[in-house]
């Protein structure tokens, strides 16, 4: 089984926030956790500094590579900083 993560701290929410499964709209200095496993990428975000995580919107997405799942969550930190009630965007596929 290959897996990986990346977290990223102090992302701070564009004006609308996120969209969490269970907690609605976050907003303000968020955390961005990802997570790869078995061609699957995972999204979590919480309140920097805060125990909860919540599920973004849209998550979990087919993910073919490790390499390509940091390129995604990369994608998730900055729509996460352009806001308007940002869910997980698509997955772009690494040029051959």
């Amino acid at each position: 089984m290959n897996w990986a993560s990346w977290t990223t701290s102090g992302v701070y929410a564009g004006t609308g926030g996120v969209r969490t499964e269970e907690a609605g709209i976050l907003s303000g200095d968020l955390t961005i956790h990802t997570t790869w496993s078995d061609g699957q990428a995972s999204v979590a975000v919480q309140y920097s500094g805060s125990s909860d995580w919540f599920t973004l919107t849209g998550s979990p997405v087919p993910c073919p590579s490790e390499e390509e799942s940091r390129s995604f969550h990369q994608s998730v930190v900055e729509a996460v900083r352009s806001g308007e009630g940002a869910t997980v965007p698509p997955v772009e596929a690494e040029p051959a």
